[in-house]
């Protein structure tokens, strides 16, 4: 079976190629194409996907194209991660929208909506050529804004295309981890779409844990969103919001502390992923012989990125007092 992953050269490839490597599963994907318009990126990225699957035997085949008919082609599964304008497209979206003193964000509001006008078109003609070259291909959007994407994908492909998010189950598998509940063995309760949602159980072994949860201010007080919200308005909702409910339920809050912050997410993973690119392409990282780069270091590089993603909220804000929460830290532009 083969695997087209469109916007082949961006940070998530990896752990996609991490999943596949992990199936043992029959049938089983046999070949993966990456594709990109940046034939550079293409080059690195195959160079340390090839490395990670050093030690995996049976790993599938792998190919890169720039050409977007010769991934599509034969493709029995299309996973779609394009960002149409690059990362300063996203960071044009989030200054242009904080320099009128509303919202910039990728997904949520003046921001989200920029981008969603830029791909649109973008998105719709990727699945005409689906639909011409790989008609029986199932498509699972990651692109965002992903639902307002994969309504516009449907409108070509009809229910084969299936939008996805790993914030809702993210956000589950925290909460059984801080539980020390096996995490294969939970049933999450999420009520809502991707961004917009809110987590009302986390089922372990056919019991609710969640309530478990709310009670301990320790483990609430932990977890990122009891961090942005507060822990004693989380437990007068009864449920969990997704951390980016934050930008609705106090949008002054959050766009205040993103103008004073003077830097967006957007420029935030311009600079760390300039990091990597510039690894990848330095004369220490590529053979004297020629051919692809080694890009041990950039591999390096790209393993710390989890981590840095998770601390890249410096500024800490106080609201009002009010009955819900006393406090918040300001929440990150992504």
């Amino acid at each position: 079976m083969k695997l087209s992953i469109l916007g082949g050269g961006g940070f998530r490839t990896p752990y996609v190629w991490q999943a596949i490597l992990r199936d043992t599963g029959s049938p089983r994907v046999d070949e993966v194409c990456l594709y990109d318009v940046d034939a550079e990126k293409l080059t690195t990225m195959a160079a340390l996907l090839t490395q990670l699957a050093a030690q995996t035997p049976g790993a599938p085949r792998l190919t890169t194209t720039t050409s977007l008919d010769e991934a599509i082609a034969g493709s029995d599964f299309v996973f779609s991660a394009i960002r149409v304008g690059g990362l300063e497209g996203r960071r044009c979206d989030e200054h242009v929208a904080l320099d009128l003193g509303v919202l910039g964000q990728e997904t949520t509001g003046p921001g989200g909506i920029a981008y969603a006008l830029r791909t649109v078109p973008v998105m719709v003609g990727v699945a005409e050529t689906i639909a011409r070259l790989a008609p029986n291909a199932f498509v699972m959007n990651f692109t965002n804004p992903a639902g307002i994407i994969t309504e516009a994908m449907q409108g070509v492909l009809g229910d084969r295309v299936v939008g996805i998010c790993d914030t809702p189950s993210g956000l589950g598998r925290r909460v059984a981890a801080a539980l020390g509940v096996d995490q294969s063995r939970i049933h999450m309760d999420y009520v809502g779409l991707n961004h917009l949602g809110w987590m009302r159980g986390v089922y372990h072994d056919g019991r609710n844990v969640l309530p478990e949860f709310l009670a301990d201010d320790r483990l609430l007080g932990e977890l990122e969103e009891g961090q942005v919200f507060g822990t004693e308005w989380i437990r007068e909702l009864g449920v969990i919001p997704n951390e980016y409910l934050y930008y609705y339920y106090f949008n002054r809050d959050a766009v205040r502390a993103m103008i004073e912050a003077g830097t967006t997410r957007g420029d935030f993973l311009a600079r760390t992923q300039s990091e990597f690119w510039a690894l990848s392409s330095t004369p220490a990282t590529r053979p004297t012989s020629g051919g692809a780069p080694s890009t041990a270091a950039a591999r390096r590089t790209w393993r710390r990125r989890p981590a840095a993603r998770r601390t890249s909220r410096p500024i800490t804000t106080r609201r009002p007092s009010t009955r819900r929460t006393r406090a918040t830290r300001a929440w990150r532009s992504a």
